[in-house]
């Protein structure tokens, strides 16, 4: 006799309609022993904002576009990626008028402080999780992240 899965197909489409109804990426469910976890790739095209100085977004943004996987997943399958712990805003630097923490290229040691997100008003450090070199760089300075999305991949 075949035993029953213990995931009920209806709550997990239940939870792809949530999701699509919500525009959120992912939904994560938890009931005793139990953990169901539904999501979902948006790809996105990101625009610099022309608001703040001109020259300097365009001047940054070639090289991230540049080095950056074309497939986002692809860059979240990387042994190399660093993902965003929580959703908030990510920020590369730590105050508009400074340079970024890291650059494409830059070679950092384990601990060492990659970006910020910011979330509820606090300001929390990503820092490198390995030592190696950072090949690409998939947030913009400011840009809001969701929890597990990958910010830069270190190799």
């Amino acid at each position: 006799m075949a035993t029953k899965s213990p995931i009920d197909p209806e709550m997990v489409r239940e939870l792809a309609q949530l999701l699509n109804e919500t525009d959120l990426t992912e939904i994560e469910v938890e009931k005793g022993d139990l953990r169901v976890r539904v999501a979902r790739t948006i790809s996105q095209t990101v625009l610099a904002p022309m608001s703040a100085a001109p020259a300097a977004p365009a001047a940054q943004a070639a090289p991230v576009a540049l080095a950056a996987p074309s497939d986002p997943a692809a860059a979240a399958a990387h042994p190399g990626a660093v993902p965003s712990p929580m959703v908030g805003t990510a920020y590369r630097r730590p105050s508009p008028d400074a340079k970024p923490f890291v650059e494409i290229g830059s070679v950092v040691k384990a601990g060492e402080r990659l970006l910020l997100v910011e979330a509820m008003k606090t300001f929390n450090d990503i820092v490198a999780p390995r030592a190696g070199t950072v090949i690409a760089i998939m947030v913009e300075d400011g840009q809001p992240v969701e929890y597990g999305e990958p910010l830069l991949v270190i190799e």
